[in-house]
């Protein structure tokens, strides 16, 4: 129970891998508020979550959206009192097209950057007041592996999780002065409820024929531990970092 008292925002938190660190962090004591677009999927969360004696809040956020990041950072507060840890997971991913670079458009374009670059800027902007008056917060991003080898069908969202590094690095040193951990995880191919729909069941285990050091899928459940730890207190002395969870399909 490391994150006993602990508040957690995750976004995104209500489906496929946001949902297991939404279980995961509650696990572990911490209070979670399930900031996702997805009502159903943060219905099913919350109430996986409360059945197990956890406490868990659900708020509709478009992390795209000033005024909802802003919603959802005073509902937090007003339902637990403070916000200790912001999980920026929410992206736009599984259902976004493959599409060669000469075939993007514009429009889609800036609706990947709104959701993965601004979402987590707009996001840590609604939380830091929050955690300046407390002199204590964890943020964590979740970019991706992917931006380490490219993806010509992807550029788009290999941009925005590459653009989280800088962030990530930018505002660590930022919120130095009042304490806040500013982290970055970035996962390998994890086959999530969303992914497997996208892609199917081979996509997975083809990738088993690489050079994985780890002769197994990613699940969601093997990005909880680095979650909870960045999460922690056993982390407070980090910042600014880029941990791999990928089985060791790439070395950095």
């Amino acid at each position: 129970m490391i994150l006993q008292g602990r508040v957690a925002i995750v976004t995104g938190g209500g489906f496929g891998i946001g949902s297991a660190y939404s279980l995961g962090i509650a696990r572990e004591g911490g209070k979670v508020v399930i900031a996702d677009i997805n009502d159903e999927g943060s219905a099913a969360t919350a109430y996986a979550i409360e059945k197990e004696g956890g406490e868990a809040l659900m708020v509709h956020t478009d992390v795209s959206d000033q005024a909802s990041t802003q919603a959802m950072a005073r509902a937090a507060i007003e339902r637990f009192g403070k916000i200790d840890i912001l999980v920026n997971n929410a992206a736009y991913f599984t259902s976004l097209p493959l599409r060669d670079f000469d075939e993007m458009e514009v429009e889609e374009w800036d609706r990947v950057m709104a959701i993965n670059l601004r979402g987590p800027f707009l996001c840590a902007k609604a939380v830091v007041p929050q955690m300046r008056a407390q002199s204590y917060g964890k943020i964590i991003n979740i970019s991706s592996d992917s931006i380490m080898v490219g993806n010509p069908k992807r550029i788009h969202y290999v941009t925005s999780k590459a653009g989280l590094l800088g962030f990530t690095r930018s505002l660590a040193r930022a919120l130095g002065d009042d304490h806040i951990a500013v982290n970055t995880i970035m996962p390998g191919s994890t086959a999530s409820e969303g992914a497997i729909a996208a892609y199917g069941p081979e996509f997975f285990q083809r990738q088993l024929s690489g050079n994985k050091a780890f002769k197994s899928i990613q699940q969601p459940e093997d990005l909880v531990g680095a979650v909870i730890f960045l999460s922690s207190s056993y982390s407070d002395y980090i910042t600014g970092q880029t941990l791999a969870v990928n089985g060791g399909t790439s070395m950095y």
